[in-house]
Formats: structure tokens, sequence, C-alpha cells
């Protein structure tokens, strides 16, 4: 019975990283379709959003049937557990490339700023890779590769502010790049938004191990702690 446990875990945990592949060439797509003003490929990506929320369900399914089935002791459930639950993290981020990808059909044919369009393609590549770490991190059970995630996160919450801080101060000095600044706004507030799911699966990983419920996205005193 255990060696079935394991064979269903492997296949969940593999059918898992193929949703977070998936879910991080979303937000690729996303961003490069909002830098680009590519109206075609932003509409691939708010399409195959169907295909996450597709992984997401079926990941759901298969997880309740080995709980069902396999009956897991308590450590085992909890990797169970922690794949649903990380599913979930990956929906929401592939809904948030969704919005981005919706901002790049809006502010087609705005003023560019290059300027502020490099600062969202930076926070992209942070993002990506924050991203890559956690999901190594839950899939190895190593919870020493969180620490990297957690400082990315941070990087991200400054640059969103430094960001903003940039995008008040145009609005206010020319009007007339209003519409795109909030454009370049909403997008890097999907960007730290994504940043936080991300921790929300740290949280999980480390629930995986220590078997206890961790608010990092609220308390930033715990950063200090693990």
């Amino acid at each position: 019975m255990r060696g079935i446990f394991e064979d269903e875990l492997r296949r969940l945990t593999t059918k898992f990283t193929e949703m977070e592949i998936n879910t991080n060439e979303q937000i690729y797509h996303a961003t490069k379709s909002f830098l680009t003003h590519d109206r075609a490929l932003a509409q691939k990506v708010i399409a195959d959003d169907d295909k996450i929320n597709n992984q997401e369900v079926a990941l759901e399914d298969e997880a309740l049937n080995i709980i069902a089935l396999q009956h897991p002791f308590a450590t085992d459930f909890r990797q169970v557990i922690v794949v649903l639950k990380a599913s979930s993290e990956l929906e929401r981020i592939a809904d948030h490339a969704t919005g981005i990808a919706k901002e790049a059909i809006r502010i087609k044919g705005h003023q560019r700023n290059l300027a502020f369009e490099e600062q969202i393609g930076e926070m992209t590549n942070v993002i990506r890779t924050m991203l890559d770490v956690a999901i190594d991190a839950l899939v190895k059970q190593d919870s020493k590769l969180t620490q990297e995630v957690l400082t990315a996160k941070q990087k991200i919450h400054d640059d969103f502010h430094k960001l903003r801080e940039q995008l008040l101060v145009d609005m206010k000095e020319n009007p007339k790049s209003v519409s795109g600044d909030t454009g370049y706004l909403l997008v890097a507030n999907y960007m730290k938004r994504i940043s936080e799911h991300i921790i929300n699966l740290v949280e999980w990983i480390l629930y995986n191990k220590t078997g206890k419920i961790t608010d990092l996205n609220h308390d930033e005193t715990e950063l200090d702690e693990i």
C-alpha cells in the first residue's frame, strides 16, 4: 500500500509541476504582451486561463481521491494537502496574469514610457524566479530554499513602492500620461499580488515541514525566524 501511495503522490506532484510551468509561462506572456502592446498574445493569455483552471480542478480531484482511497498517515496527508493548497495559489497567480493581459489590450496605443517598462520587466524576471524556486522547494521539501523567495518578495515590494511614487509624480506633471501610467501602476500591483501568492506557497512548504501555519505576508518579523 505504501508503494501505491508513493506512486500516486509522485504522479500528483508531476502534474502540479506542469501546472507551475504553465502558470510561469502565463506570467511571461502576459507581461510581454503588455510591454510590446501585443494584442494577439494578450488574447492568447486570456484564452489559456481556462487551461490553468482545468489543471487545478484535475489536481483537486486526484488529491481527494488519494486521501479517500489511500488513507495516508499524518505526514503523508500533509504532503497531499500542500499540493492541493498550492495548486489553488497557482490558479490565483494565473488570474493575475490574465489581468495583466487585459490591461495590455486596454493600454494598446497609449503613450509608452520605456523607463517604467524596464522596471516592470525587471519585476517580471524576479517574480518568475521566485515562483520557480518556491516550487523547487516544495517538490524537494527543502525549506532552506524559501529564504531566497522571501528575500525576492521584499525586493518586489520595494520596487513596487518605488515605481508607484515615480508614476504618481509623472501623472501630476504630465496629465496626458495618466491613462498609460495607470496601466503601469495596475500591472506593478498585479506583480506585487503575485509575489504575495508565492509567499503563500512558502507558507505551505513550511507547513509541510513543521505542521504549523506561518503568516509571512502580514508579519514581517517572521522572516528573521526561519
